[in-house]
């Protein structure tokens, strides 16, 4: 299990608890149970990349601690 950690710029820090094997999809899926949002009204970034719902977060090199951009789409 890792713990990644989600910044949404309004003041909110979600820490999702995953499995590495998890797709993008599968973690949005997760995150959207938590703070109550449609999981494909959200997107998910890391400087200017989007991240893509078919790959894995091992795949983008997601590791424990690691915090991701949340944005609204």
């Amino acid at each position: 299990m890792i713990e990644v950690i989600c910044n949404d710029r309004l003041g909110k820090k979600i820490k999702v608890k995953c499995l590495p094997t998890d797709t993008i999809g599968d973690f949005k899926k997760i995150l959207s149970l938590q703070i109550g949002t449609e999981y494909d009204k959200l997107v998910l970034k890391k400087g200017y990349m989007i991240f893509k719902n078919h790959i894995t977060l091992e795949d983008y090199e997601i590791h424990d601690g690691m915090s991701l951009e949340l944005y609204y789409s």
